[in-house]
C-alpha cells in the first residue's frame, strides 16, 4: 500500500470535480496503472499457476454445465461448449467486477483518508483487472472454436475491442452503484451476491434465447446484461455482429455509466468521513 500512496500522491492531487484537461487525464491514467498492477502482484504473489487461474475457473464451471445439459437439457445446441464459454467467460468477468466492487472503496479505506486522488479510479482499476483476465480466456474460446471447426474472423480485430469497450463501460458505471452505495448500506454486498446470481440464470448464457417463448423474449431487452451476451455469443458462436443488440448494449452501457458517475459525484465528499 506505501508504494501504490508514494505513486498516487507524486503528481497533482485531482478530485471528482475540475476541468477535464490533459494533465488530469494523464494523472488519472498513470494512478489507475499503478493500481493495477499493484493488485496484479497482490493477488498472484506466491501462486504458480498466476493467470492461469483466471481461465481454469471459468473453464471447470462450463465443462461441469456442459456435462450437466448435454444429459438433462430439453434443448439442442450444437457445438454446446462453444455456446457455454462464449457467455460464460465475459460473464465471469462483468460478475467479479461487480461482486467485487463491495471492497473497492472499502477496501481502500486508508487510502481514500489519507491521499487526495480521484476515488473513481479505484473503480475503473478493479474493472480493468478483470477485463485484463477476460482478454486472457479469449484466446481459449479461440482454440475451442478451431477444434469445432469454426474459424475466427479479421473482423474481431475490431469488434472485439469495441465490444469491450462497451462491456467496461457498463461494468464502471454498475461498480460505482455498488462500491459508493456499499459505504452507506453494508449488506449491499450480500444482496450483490445474490442478484447476480439470480441475473446468470434470467440472462441467456447457458440456454439460448429461443428457449424463452416469444411471447416473453421481449424482456430481455429490461436486462441490462442480455443485450452484450448476445453480442459475444454473436461473435464467438454464430459467427454474426447482431447490431440490434449492440444498439442495446451500448445504450445500457451509457445508462449506467451516467447513473452511476452521478451518484459517485453526489455522494463522494463523505467517503474519508465514512470509511
Amino acid at each position: 500500500m506505501s508504494t501504490a500512496t508514494g505513486n498516487i500522491s507524486g503528481g497533482r492531487a485531482t478530485t471528482a470535480s475540475g476541468p477535464l484537461s490533459h494533465r488530469r487525464v494523464r494523472h488519472y491514467v498513470d494512478l489507475v496503472t499503478v493500481l493495477v498492477a499493484k493488485e496484479f502482484r497482490v493477488r498472484y504473489k506466491s501462486t504458480v499457476l498466476g493467470y492461469a487461474w483466471s481461465v481454469m475457473h471459468p473453464l471447470a464451471f462450463a465443462l461441469v454445465f456442459c456435462f450437466i445439459f448435454s444429459f438433462m437439457s430439453k434443448f439442442e445446441v450444437e457445438n454446446y461448449i462453444i455456446y457455454l464459454i462464449a457467455g460464460l467467460f465475459p460473464w465471469q468477468c462483468l460478475s467479479n467486477s461487480i461482486v467485487g466492487a463491495n471492497f473497492y472503496f472499502l477496501g481502500n479505506s486508508s487510502l481514500i483518508k489519507k491521499v487526495k486522488f480521484d476515488r473513481a479510479a479505484l473503480v475503473t482499476a478493479g474493472v480493468l483487472n478483470e477485463i485484463i483476465h477476460f482478454a486472457v480466456s479469449i484466446p481459449v474460446v479461440m482454440l475451442f472454436m478451431l477444434w469445432y471447426g469454426h474459424l475466427p474472423s479479421l473482423a474481431w480485430l475490431w469488434l472485439v475491442p469495441m465490444l469491450v469497450a462497451v462491456q467496461m463501460a457498463m461494468a464502471i458505471g454498475l461498480c460505482l452503484i455498488v462500491a459508493t452505495c456499499n459505504l452507506f448500506f453494508r449488506d449491499l454486498e450480500r444482496l450483490t451476491t445474490i442478484a447476480m446470481h439470480l441475473m446468470f440464470y434470467v440472462t441467456p448464457i447457458i440456454y439460448p434465447e429461443n428457449v424463452l417463448p416469444a411471447e416473453y423474449r421481449w424482456t430481455l431487452w429490461a436486462n441490462p446484461f442480455a443485450p452484450l451476451i448476445r453480442c459475444w455469443h454473436g461473435l464467438f458462436y454464430y459467427g454474426e455482429f447482431p447490431a440490434t443488440a449492440f444498439l442495446g448494449a451500448v445504450l445500457w452501457a451509457g445508462a449506467m455509466l451516467a447513473i452511476g458517475y452521478g451518484v459517485y459525484r453526489a455522494l463522494v465528499w463523505r467517503f474519508a468521513e465514512i470509511v
